[in-house]
């Protein structure tokens, strides 16, 4: 039997859609199952062991019809039994119609039955506290009735090698790792999902008082300016804590170099879900626009926790649509001083440094 999962979003979302393939290899053992995600997305699953083989979806497929209806063909040559669509917009359904499976799964919409043999619509509310990204993506998989007692946790799986370099590194970088170690997802993925740079900072300074830890700022080489002006927002001697310089040059090597930290804390995102996947504590400061719900995945109020603006002030969010919200996200965020969560980020950290 051969299978085929889409997923060709972001990589918070390809990573959390692994559980697809996870709970197709134990229905289906014998199975040959692919995952097609976008190339960018590769490093966040290289590795793991419930696909056996990763296809990419390349750039040159979006900007040339040509080279797209190319690979459309060498789908349909595979001749797939069965694909989950995790992705459900045009470029997925012509893969899957190219597909020629005799069974197609995909969210419902309202077009969704044109190209899919089955539909399932994803339920707003959690029953688990796994939240409804992870619930939503087995019911693509289990039926209702084994959603609650088979939720899967998303993995990713880093080598002997990987581990020996990333440790090597920091090392080298003189970062001590007999004292505690927390990466700051310092910004988001666009301004709208990044808490105010002023207030990041204040996080930090709370963090270093509080614990004395040492810090790793997560960010790319396009942020380097914003990030390093909430470094320099930060006082003197958290400064001291800040290797602000020691940053992995790929993906992976981020991964690598997170396995090795106590705690993330920071904006909601792809950096949350990877350290979710290996183990890591977490704190989660949410965007005002996110759906807290849809996100917060296996929080337990003690190794993974998160904050909301809605938590604090939800006269805020009274009869607003989420597109309402996204626009406003900036105005929002203005009245999510740290001060609002001290509380709750001292009750993360003392929970997971004592």
């Amino acid at each position: 039997m051969k299978i085929l999962v889409i997923q060709q979003k972001m990589i918070g979302d390809v990573l959390t859609s692994t559980i697809i393939c996870e709970a197709l290899r134990k229905e289906y053992p014998d199975a040959s199952i692919d995952y097609l995600i976008n190339s960018n997305t590769r490093p966040v699953v290289a590795e793991n062991k419930f696909f056996d083989t990763i296809i990419e979806f390349k750039n040159n497929y979006r900007d040339n019809k040509i080279d797209f209806c190319s690979f459309l063909l060498k789908i349909k040559k595979t001749r797939y039994d069965l694909v989950i669509d995790a992705y459900g917009k045009l470029e997925s359904n012509l893969i899957t119609l190219f597909s020629g499976a005799t069974e197609k799964v995909s969210f419902y919409k309202w077009y969704t039955q044109f190209f899919y043999t089955k539909t399932v619509r994803r339920i707003p509310e959690p029953i688990t506290n796994a939240s409804t990204a992870i619930e939503n993506r087995l019911r693509l998989v289990f039926p209702e009735n084994r959603i609650t007692s088979e939720i899967i946790r998303p993995k990713i799986f880093l080598t002997r090698e990987e581990k020996e370099r990333a440790k090597e590194f920091l090392e080298s970088n003189e970062v001590n790792l007999k004292k505690p170690l927390v990466m700051i997802s310092v910004l988001g993925s666009e301004m709208r999902k990044t808490l105010p740079l002023k207030y990041m900072a204040k996080v930090i300074d709370e963090i270093v008082s509080s614990t004395g830890a040492n810090v790793l700022f997560n960010y790319i080489p396009n942020q380097e300016k914003d990030a390093r002006t909430v470094y320099n927002l930060t006082n003197y001697k958290t400064q001291q804590h800040i290797y602000f310089d020691v940053f992995a040059k790929s993906l992976r090597g981020f991964i690598a170099i997170l396995s090795y930290c106590d705690a993330l804390v920071g904006n909601e995102g792809g950096a949350i879900n990877i350290a979710k996947a290996l183990e890591v504590p977490t704190f989660t400061i949410f965007s005002p626009w996110i759906i807290k719900k849809d996100w917060n995945m296996f929080e337990d109020d003690e190794k993974h926790m998160s904050v909301h603006l809605v938590d604090f002030i939800p006269s805020l969010f009274m009869n607003k649509t989420t597109k309402e919200l996204k626009k406003a996200s900036l105005e929002l965020y203005s009245n999510f001083k740290p001060e609002l969560f001290t509380n709750q980020l001292r009750e993360f950290l003392y929970k997971n440094f004592e």
